[in-house]
């Protein structure tokens, strides 16, 4: 297979992944009948939390080292902001496939503050998903140029949505039924 045919394939499943990620997601937020997966997966939303502030942390720890030029640690660190990503997804999915919704129970500011995150945080989820698979694309295939012009949006929404994941967490949290 040529180099431009394999680089068709991975974009196409750049593509495919873009669609599938957020539609899984919003099928498993509409099922009605949750699977039986025991008491621990009441644990999941700190883990969720968790690993968002260590993407976040990684993220930024990212652009300083990019910044210093340390390619090596940039790549290192951006790597395992995507396998926590990953990480964060299998357990997003985990819990809202065996867990119901969480209604928040505040008033006042806090709660026009929480849905503000809430939404913009899932906005922004779903299109940060292909920007963060094509910087990935372009600095696997080495063309910098076209990674950088990816990442200049890329960085500020995915760090935005790890550190708005977290907040939206800390908001909730105390509405948590188990």
């Amino acid at each position: 297979m040529t180099s431009e045919a394999v680089k068709k394939k991975r974009l196409l499943a750049i593509r495919v992944l873009s669609v599938a990620i957020p539609l899984v997601v919003a099928l498993l937020l509409g099922i009605r009948e949750k699977l039986d997966l025991g008491e621990w997966v009441y644990n999941l939303p700190h883990v969720i939390a968790s690993l968002n502030s260590l993407t976040a942390i990684c993220l930024i720890m990212a652009l300083v080292a990019i910044k210093k030029k340390n390619i090596k640690l940039h790549q290192s660190l951006n790597t395992t902001a995507l396998a926590l990503g990953a990480l964060f997804l299998i357990c997003y999915v985990t819990y809202h496939a065996s867990a119901d919704s969480t209604p928040y129970g505040g008033d006042g500011a806090l709660k026009t503050i929480y849905y503000v995150l809430l939404i913009s945080h899932i906005v922004l989820s779903v299109s940060v998903v292909p920007l963060v698979l094509l910087a990935f694309y372009h600095a696997w295939n080495g063309d910098f140029d076209k990674h950088k012009k990816v990442v200049k949006y890329t960085f500020p929404i995915w760090l935005y949505v790890s550190v708005s994941g977290v907040a939206v967490y800390a908001l909730i949290s105390p509405y948590y039924i188990h």
